[in-house]
């Protein structure tokens, strides 16, 4: 490449003389669109961070030689000053997750004017109507009422349309997207994909995605640079690495797609039914305007006659983008807010009686998307894992819950070998996919007949997810489990699923067998979601 738009050359970062990333090379040609592939701890995020010099206490190393319409400049060597000249000017980024790197505290248009101001110094009615048109470009419905939003009134295609809109504002020379699509729905996604393929075409931008989506690499990417513990084990352009990958590396990510490994339910078998519901009905009240307002609320429909059966040893699938009833629906199965219609696990109903309710819950847990969040960060592994057990059972002995809980462990696959004082360790110590392990090994405690998984695997990278998946696979076989799964991916459906339900407005639009659903589906919505999946 004669003269490439970013040159990095032996990039070495390390903390507290521990390093991190290990003297990596490559180059971004003037609008080339550059993937950075690896697992979670491989480096990839540090990199891109390390290069606007944005990581407290990293000791960084080498050169990162930058074409700036000034002319050419080295980044890791510049006076800082100098650099906040550069940030967002020429070289903006994306981060990860649009809700924390938004300010809650103002509008999505008050910041979005704020870089204008700064960087382009634009009086405030030209940055008004600048930010409005920044937010129409990007595709949001509604621009000027969306600009006076705060970012939790955003759902998360719009808060990460808003953080593009940001980050384009000065119509910069790179992009630095750091996992813009990781948590969305698969139409969202793809919308976002051609939205950032449109804009780099229009402005000539060249693009650095930080990604372990390979799916998503192969439809947006020109080449690809793959990273494995701050190594940068291969590079090339994305057709040849994908038909030909040459690192064992490369070629495991490749191979880490979920695959199928379910008992199938016998033809014509009548499998007894763990969950029923009928014409259920989920709503949540809400503020009326006006007058009406101070003497009564309105209802929002979340659930709207939503019936089926999830038969023993069996998993239902439901899908739907955001806002489409999914979540509403697993809190009423779960007991954690009301509804109407019928409703019963094991033949019995949840009732408003909290008593009469413990009995239900022994038979269904659940296990949630976030294992970071949904994990008590105060409380040690064996107080985690051992409380449902001492919630339903008492009068338990502490030696006996001691080693129900180290099996529980065990049956997920962390051993006290591998990780030694297991027990007495924290969430903050083990990895996404380890934390997710310990969250099933807490559903299973009570020994429940069905789990609600709530997209399970989507904060996790391609090959941590196929083995959680496996593991879930392994459990449902040797126990006899029952899994109500919800997930926007339709990879995790053909792994897991035996019957689905596709969601839309709260309404099931389209119900049957698996292969009834992905290969054959009648509804065009279905047809949408089904064909988004790239």
């Amino acid at each position: 490449m004669t003269n490439p738009l970013l040159n990095v050359k032996n990039l070495r970062i390390s903390f507290a003389d521990k390093p991190v990333v290990h003297g990596i090379d490559f180059t971004i040609a003037p609008g080339e669109k550059l993937a950075l592939v690896g697992e979670s701890g491989s480096g990839k995020t540090i990199t891109a961070l390390s290069l606007l010099r944005l990581v407290q206490s990293a000791q960084v190393q080498g050169t990162a030689v930058f074409q700036s319409p000034q002319g050419e400049v080295e980044l890791l060597g510049m006076p800082e000053r100098l650099l906040r000249g550069i940030r967002g000017q020429d070289i903006a980024m994306i981060f990860q997750e649009p809700m924390t790197a938004l300010n809650p505290l103002f509008t999505v248009g008050n910041q979005i004017e704020e870089i204008l101001a700064l960087k382009q110094g634009l009086r405030q009615s030209v940055r008004a109507q600048a930010a409005i048109k920044l937010l129409a470009d990007t595709g949001i419905a509604e621009p000027e009422r969306r600009a006076n939003c705060f970012p939790h009134q955003l759902s998360g295609g719009q808060r990460q349309r808003a953080m593009i809109a940001m980050a384009l504002a000065c119509q910069p020379k790179l992009l630095l997207a750091d996992e813009p699509t990781t948590a969305l729905d698969v139409t969202v996604r793809t919308q976002i994909l051609d939205l950032l393929g449109e804009l780099q075409r229009k402005n000539g931008m060249a693009v650095l995605m930080i990604t372990h989506d390979l799916n998503l690499v192969r439809r947006f990417a020109d080449r690809i640079a793959v990273m494995e513990k701050g190594v940068m084990v291969e590079q090339g352009v994305v057709s040849t690495v994908f038909a030909s990958p040459q690192h064992a590396y490369t070629r495991k990510l490749m191979h880490s797609k979920p695959s199928r490994d379910v008992q199938e339910a016998p033809a014509n078998a009548d499998l007894p039914a763990v969950m029923q519901a009928k014409d259920l009905r989920v709503s949540y009240p809400v503020s009326l305007p006006g007058m009406k307002g101070w003497f009564k609320k309105g209802e929002f429909l979340a659930v709207q006659g939503a019936s089926f059966s999830i038969a023993a040893g069996q998993t239902l699938g439901v899908i739907g983008e955001s806002g489409s009833g999914k979540s509403s629906l697993a809190l009423a199965a779960l007991g954690l807010h009301p509804s109407k219609g019928d409703l019963t696990m094991m033949g019995r109903a949840w009732s408003k009686n909290t008593a009469n309710n413990k009995a239900i819950r022994k038979t269904v847990q659940v296990v949630f998307q976030d294992p970071f969040s949904s994990l008590s960060p105060r409380m040690t592994i064996e107080q985690i894992v051992g409380e449902g057990l001492a919630v339903h059972q008492p009068d338990i002995q502490a030696i006996a819950l001691q080693q129900r809980v180290v099996r529980a462990l065990e049956e997920v696959g962390m051993l006290e070998a591998q990780f030694p004082g297991l027990l007495q360790r924290y969430p903050h110590e083990f990895s996404g996919g380890q934390r997710q392990r310990i969250a099933i090994a807490r559903a299973l405690m009570v020994q429940p007949q069905l789990l609600v998984l709530d997209e399970p695997t989507s904060a996790l990278d391609v090959t941590i997810q196929k083995q959680v998946l496996q593991l879930l696979q392994k459990l449902q076989r040797e126990r006899a489990l029952s899994y109500l799964l919800i997930t926007h991916d339709i990879d995790v459906i053909k792994a897991m699923a035996h019957q689905v339900i596709v969601m839309k407005d709260g309404v099931v639009v389209e119900a049957g067998s698996l292969a009834q659903i992905v290969d054959a589906p009648r509804q065009p919505y279905t047809q949408m979601l089904v064909a988004a999946q790239f």
